[in-house]
């Protein structure tokens, strides 16, 4: 089946040659069941057969397991029986071992290539999804990066945006007249959110190189897709960063990649694990955004599939989207459990041999309830699948191996040293500093003229000839008055000059560009 990747079948009572039609395959689609049902493996084969066909592939290694696709499987294994048994079941005759081309990825740095972004490709949305932010809080957000891009403020890692935070929290009743109200509280609460960010480790995921797209769509020489594998074990102890991460960079793929209609086959495949986190108290925007990621992107030939313990954790809008669905064993233990097998079972197409929900119950690990797009998109009837065995290795590859992989990969020293170029951070420190020579330099001359002008002061005082005492005195205190009215005026405007001075180039002066 060189138009399709052959997902299983054959057996007793069995569909022989079950397979994923290529033309389909950026149809998106859905991997879902109970834990320990075979998910993983099934992702396995997945990566193997999208691989082999040519089609580069993403996804992320939540338990570790994944990493054996850079490895092939062992005829020492202990499953080795089991798998060539199942193999001659399927009919799946040509099955051997072999490894994948592979490259690791891993934010942190420790288990693969570091991957990055900026702050400002992650965007205003995505950031109050990560942080969490109230609507106060979202605005003063948006108004951050508008400011930005005024005043050519680049957004590289987290201590921009905190620069950013901090010029506007002291230049905030200027700008509240420009965009609305800007309260302290607000900012300290966005600056408390980055510090608990950056205390689970965003740092490492904003800066700069930031992760080129066209390395994540390559092939070997060969011909084959490469399967990039991000470390996600650490990760998921900060599941938001997590979801929100994998979301930035699909709509990355959605905004730089060319249309190209209905391809003969993906030009990515990207596998979304643990899809609940993407939308677990998300808000409508976000879930409206993903909509619109999964119904354009694809147009630009990239097919996303989501794995989940249960489709009820997929939005409806969204579940109608995946037109490929490998469904393992989902248990019925309450009422709740029993209305949701129900829902997924009726969602689809039935076939008159078995019961679509008792086969949901009843399939063994390593078996589905599946069902492919068929000519012109139509949905296939439901069929009781046995998954193909893997031909790379089942389980975990070793730390020594991974290293040597990491070591050995075309990418190697792209990414691992990190840059720092003149950013927002930079620029508004340079901006503060000359505003407060400037403010240095103005009180040091107001000090300077000080003693000069009283000096004039003292030479311009007039006392007139005593005639009358009445016009003595009237004269005198005349004269004097205007002297001391001059000093004053002077030092004043001295003063409020140099006081002018500070606040504008403290505060002011950096909004104005000085």
């Amino acid at each position: 089946m060189n138009d399709s990747v052959f997902i299983g079948g054959g057996g007793d009572g069995y569909q022989t040659a079950q397979g994923l039609t290529l033309k389909y395959a950026n149809r998106h689609g859905l991997v879902a069941g109970a834990t320990g049902t075979g998910k993983t493996v099934t992702l396995q084969i997945l990566a193997e057969e999208f691989s082999n066909a040519g089609v580069p592939v993403f996804l992320s290694d939540v338990k570790g397991d994944l990493s054996g696709l850079a490895r092939p499987g062992s005829p020492d294994h202990k499953l080795h029986g089991a798998f060539t048994e199942r193999a001659e079941k399927i009919q799946f005759t040509d099955y051997s071992y072999h490894a994948c081309p592979v490259t690791f990825w891993d934010l942190y740095g420790d288990q693969g290539h570091p991957v990055r972004t900026t702050v400002s490709e992650m965007g205003p949305l995505l950031l109050t999804q990560l942080l969490e932010l109230t609507e106060a809080q979202e605005g003063i957000l948006n108004i951050a990066f508008r400011l930005a891009d005024e005043e050519g403020l680049p957004l590289l890692d987290l201590k921009d945006l905190q620069a950013l935070l901090v010029w506007i929290g002291e230049s905030r009743q200027d700008l509240s007249l420009r965009y609305g109200n800007i309260s302290t509280q607000s900012v300290g609460a966005i600056q408390r959110r980055l510090l608990v960010l950056e205390n689970q480790g965003a740092t490492h995921l904003f800066g700069e190189p930031a992760l080129a797209l066209t390395d994540l769509m390559r092939t070997d020489g060969a011909g084959r897709g490469m399967v990039n594998i991000l470390a996600a074990d650490k990760l998921m102890g900060a599941p938001k960063l997590y979801a929100t991460f994998l979301l930035w960079l699909l709509s990355e793929l959605f905004e730089e990649l060319p249309e190209v209609g209905d391809p003969d086959k993906p030009k990515l495949v990207f596998f979304f694990d643990e899809a609940h986190l993407l939308f677990d108290d998300a808000p409508k925007a976000l879930v409206d955004k993903v909509e619109q990621v999964a119904r354009l992107i694809r147009s630009k030939g990239v097919g996303v599939y989501f794995i989940t313990q249960n489709p009820a954790d997929v939005p409806e809008d969204i579940l109608g989207q995946l037109g490929n669905r490998f469904q393992h064993a989902l248990r019925a233990f309450t009422a709740k459990d029993r209305k949701e097998l129900r829902m997924a079972a009726d969602t689809y197409r039935e076939n008159p041999r078995f019961s679509t929900e008792d086969a949901i119950k009843e399939v063994g690990v390593g078996e589905a309830v599946t069902s492919m797009l068929q000519k012109k998109g139509v949905p296939g009837i439901v069929e009781r699948t046995l998954i193909r065995p893997p031909s790379s290795q089942l389980g975990p590859i070793t730390k020594a191996e991974r290293a040597a992989h990491i070591q050995g990969s075309d990418l190697a020293g792209k990414y691992e040293d990190r840059l720092d170029r003149k950013s927002a951070f930079e620029m508004l420190k340079a901006r503060s500093e000359t505003a407060a020579q400037e403010a240095a330099q103005a009180e040091e001359k107001a000090e300077e003229l000080t003693p000069v002008l009283r000096e004039f002061n003292a030479g311009r005082r007039y006392t007139a000839p005593r005639v009358a005492r009445s016009t003595s005195r009237t004269t005198t205190r005349k004269g004097t008055g205007l002297g001391q009215a001059m000093t004053k005026m002077v030092v004043k405007e001295l003063t409020g000059t140099t006081g002018r001075r500070i606040v504008r180039g403290i505060l002011g002066g950096l909004f104005k560009g000085r």
